[in-house]
């Protein structure tokens, strides 16, 4: 081999050893870390506990509830719970990540900041969606709307793992 060959791989080598140390493992995060310091959340806690079956009543507080802008592009570990939007009886592809059980479906979503909109390229299977899941991936500070809610933060899936303390 050349010494220039040589030194080109060698510096490809360091290069590759650089960007995987500076990146790192994901940072976990948990839901409070993605409300700004200082801001007042408005809780729709009162509403869960009131819910009368009535769908009318479900109403997102607080859409324009600030993100953490400074979570855009990192890699983070969160957990929480799934509200599946698309897949199949084997998988999920896509889902919201939700702070308790049952948000956006037997109780009113959380605000916009409370919520993530979730893709996973290969799917991953769920067992069931009573267990907390912890998500890894890269976040997005990105505005979701769908039928059940509205989100603040949106993430590229690698792995989904069950939930531990």
């Amino acid at each position: 081999m050349t010494p220039l060959r040589t030194f080109f791989w060698l510096c490809t080598a360091l290069l590759l050893i650089s960007v995987q140390v500076q990146a790192g493992p994901p940072k976990e995060i948990f839901w409070e870390d993605l409300i700004p310091q200082g801001h007042v959340q408005i809780s729709n806690q009162d509403a869960a506990s009131s819910h009368d079956g009535d769908q009318q009543n479900w109403v997102q507080p607080d859409l324009d509830a600030p993100v953490v802008k400074s979570l855009d592009g990192k890699q983070v570990s969160l957990p929480g719970f799934v509200v599946p939007l698309e897949g199949d009886s084997e998988v999920i592809t896509e889902f919201l990540l939700v702070p308790y059980f049952g948000a956006c479906i037997h109780v009113p979503p959380p605000p916009p900041n409370q919520i993530v909109h979730v893709k996973i390229k290969n799917g991953v299977p769920i067992d069931s969606l009573y267990d907390a899941i912890t998500v890894t991936g890269t976040m997005k500070v990105a505005t979701w709307k769908g039928d059940l809610a509205q989100t603040g933060y949106q993430m590229d899936a690698v792995g989904v793992a069950p939930f531990e303390l």
